[in-house]
């Protein structure tokens, strides 16, 4: 068993799509992505008799306050037998590349079910030890599409079909294109989208060269929601192996009663049926599906189109410098005690506005006043903001 550097694109995503365990965030081009953000990257094949038996794409990244790089696996590694000799190998190998790169840890965060105990045995086997502290949502919502189309509208809920329709009947038209000049609107919507919704988004380039890097494939499109030739709303759909993901959505803050994301939604699964997929990730949403937790807002609307909730694993760290990780997971736990507050207070904020307000369509409604209530269609705005473009 050998560990290399995999430099052919095709070999590397031809492995990946085949595995269960593979995901769009390790396919060969996710490392392509990291280039212009001053990131480097490692593909890592364990390779027995010239072929491929696992791998795994490293992220060389620096950890904030202990200002030391690391490596980071995001949804990896891609390996469908956790006790498979394939798998020591690959982390036998990341022990070398770390004195070489200064990395004081691993952090791996696989695509598997929680509680798988294979997986769990092989990786204190191994000597990772759990890490409370998730860098990738552990909970996703997802969907078989390999249904024909009626069956999976009939499984929706009634609004999100008439959503649909209604954006239809509106003039709302969707059409998908990889052409470089869709970018800016894409993006226009997307900057207005985070500036509503107080999110971070990357520079322009980074959508631009998604959609090139995995468009040279066909594994990926953007979706134009136009009304009369205007953009209103948009979103990007990728693929890997059987899997479909929503990547980025962003809509405007006019026309939003014409409901453009349920259509764009439905035309990202018709894409991606077109294209052989059997599930459609929605991708994140709360890890607790419990009102006024983060993202919660993002279950009731995905959980809309049908689908499950699937949770993974628990992310794993393979310590390399014992002292510079203790001192990194110290800083995690106090940015965790501050998120919680913050996320406590905006719940806290929320609801004493949902009150008032409540009180004050009630006051509102005595006879000789117009009654308060929600348009038709629009949801009631969720505690705490759910990320670009989730949201009508």
């Amino acid at each position: 068993m050998q560990v290399e550097i995999i430099a052919d694109r095709e070999r590397w995503n031809r492995f990946v799509e085949s595995q269960a365990t593979g995901n769009i965030t390790q396919t060969w081009e996710w490392a392509e992505l990291g280039a212009h953000l001053g990131e480097r990257s490692l593909r890592l094949g364990a390779v027995e008799d010239g072929e491929l038996r696992a791998a795994l794409l490293l992220i060389v990244e620096k950890a904030p306050v202990v200002a030391q790089p690391y490596f980071y696996a995001p949804r990896g590694p891609v390996c469908d037998d956790p006790s498979a000799p394939a798998l020591a190998a690959l982390f036998e190998h990341t022990r070398t590349l770390a004195r070489a790169h200064g990395a004081f840890m691993l952090k791996l965060e696989p695509n598997v079910s929680d509680g798988d105990q294979a997986w769990l045995d092989a990786l204190q086997r191994l000597g990772l030890r759990r890490n409370p502290f998730a860098t990738h949502p552990r909970r996703s919502w997802v969907l078989d599409i390999s249904p024909d189309e009626q069956t999976l509208l009939a499984h929706m809920k009634e609004k999100w079909r008439y959503h649909i329709r209604l954006a239809g009947r509106k003039g709302v038209t969707v059409r998908a294109t990889l052409a470089s000049a869709d970018i800016e609107p894409f993006y226009t919507l997307y900057r207005e989208t985070a500036e509503r919704d107080g999110i971070f988004i990357h520079e322009r380039r980074h959508y631009e060269d998604f959609l090139r890097l995995y468009g040279e494939r066909d594994a990926a499109t953007l979706l134009l929601a136009e009304v009369e030739g205007q953009p209103i709303a948009a979103l990007i759909v990728a693929r890997c192996g059987p899997v479909a993901t929503y990547m980025f959505g962003a809509s405007s803050n006019r026309e939003r009663n014409r409901m453009p994301n349920h259509l764009l939604q439905w035309t990202a699964i018709r894409w991606a049926r077109e294209h052989g997929c059997r599930l459609y990730d929605f991708r994140a949403i709360a890890e607790t599906l419990e009102p006024g937790e983060d993202m919660y807002s993002l279950y009731t609307y995905k959980q809309g189109f049908g689908g499950y909730s699937l949770f993974t694993l628990e992310t794993h760290d393979l310590v390399y410098q014992p002292a510079i990780y203790w001192a990194y997971m110290r800083a995690l736990r106090m940015k965790r005690r501050v998120v919680r507050w913050r996320q406590a207070r905006a719940a806290r904020q929320s609801a004493a506005a949902r009150a008032s307000s409540a009180a004050t369509g009630q006051a509102s409604a005595q006879p000789g006043a117009q009654p308060g209530g929600q348009p038709g269609g629009e949801r009631t705005a969720a505690p705490v903001a759910p990320p670009a473009g989730e949201r009508d």
